[in-house]
């Protein structure tokens, strides 16, 4: 499944809603959706309250409600089915349950995460990055640093930077999301606290960054600037994308292909990473974990950087395209 956090207008203003992508690549309500498939049996009153309860126009409320959000959410679209799904579809509440992709914002699949952190867990990033050399360490534990879950901007918004520095930088990433509360996690039981994951382009301002690091500390400031954690386009739960697969990762600036690498070339696979992380540490519904940038794939690394009116996509296979134009503060 496909879940996405997508913006409507409405007579009150732009609103946010929950959603999930269909295979024809329409956007589903699925707090309206569940509405429709138990008015019959409730009434449209009770059918509005029990969706606002179990599935919520909320995508980090429907993941902390569990196997209720998720049953219901299964329900609402086996009972529409194919014919139901499309497009224009409005409600017996009269509002629209499906939308065009193409008529609908998307917004980051979780817009304001619990937390965010971001590892380094590419052996091939950290020796490209640091000129040939990994720490011994590195290879002990999958180190991470904090970041801003304030900063986060989703697929198409603009990165708005290209004024800062002319080291701006993209980091091909994917991001793993924390779907049940747990701590000091055994590796073999981490898969049942993932709710999913997504693309993370990592945004980076180098020269911020390296002058940060130089003192021992960092990266912080040049990392999490307005705007510089993007996620997205999409949540894609487990039983559709697996980490351990050989998913192909790409970047493109302007349409030009600039990195390309595996997800299978990942040193400390995820259950690793998750486990570490959650040692005597509570790991919440939401939190937003990175497993680093691919090898080869930052600018840092290929010896270019993407300007301002650039164009940057990063495509996971499987997990989606996630599409932004750096401009300058202001344009």
């Amino acid at each position: 499944m496909r879940f996405v956090t997508f913006e409507i207008e409405t007579p009150l203003g732009r609103t946010s809603r929950a959603g999930v992508l269909t295979g024809a690549d329409h956007v589903v309500d699925l707090n309206l959706a569940y509405q429709e498939v138990i008015d019959g049996e409730v009434g449209a009153q009770r059918a509005a309250q029990l969706a606002a309860a179990i599935v919520p126009p909320d995508l980090l409320t429907i993941l902390a409600n569990g196997s209720l959000a998720r049953d219901a959410v299964a329900q609402a679209l086996e009972v529409l089915g194919p014919s139901g799904l499309q497009p224009g579809r409005r409600g017996s509440h009269g509002a629209v349950v499906v939308h065009r992709l193409d008529d609908v914002r998307l917004l980051a699949p979780i817009p304001r995460p619990t937390s965010l952190r971001d590892c380094s867990a590419y052996e091939d990033h950290v020796r490209n990055a640091s000129r040939g050399t990994v720490p011994p360490k590195w290879y002990d534990i999958p180190a991470y640093y904090k970041g801003n879950p304030d900063a986060v901007i989703g697929t198409r918004a603009d990165v708005a930077l290209a004024d800062v520095s002319s080291k701006v930088d993209y980091e091909l990433e994917y991001a793993v999301v924390i779907g049940r509360r747990g701590v000091d996690l055994d590796e073999k039981h981490v898969a049942r606290h993932i709710a999913g994951f997504m693309v993370f382009n990592d945004v980076s301002i180098r020269d911020l960054q390296f002058r940060e690091m130089s003192i021992g500390l960092g990266p912080a400031k040049g990392k999490d600037l307005d705007g510089s954690n993007v996620l997205g386009p999409c949540l894609v739960t487990p039983d559709d994308w697996d980490p351990h697969a050989d998913h192909t990762m790409v970047a493109r600036v302007n349409g030009e292909e600039w990195s390309n690498g595996s997800t299978s070339s990942i040193y400390h696979p995820v259950e690793r990473i998750v486990s570490y992380i959650s040692h005597r540490e509570t790991l919440n519904v939401g939190d937003v974990i990175g497993t680093g940038t691919v090898g080869g794939g930052s600018g840092l690394e290929v010896g270019r950087y993407p300007g301002a009116g650039d164009e940057v996509e990063l495509e996971i296979d499987g997990l989606g395209v996630l599409t932004n134009r750096w401009v300058a503060a202001g344009s």
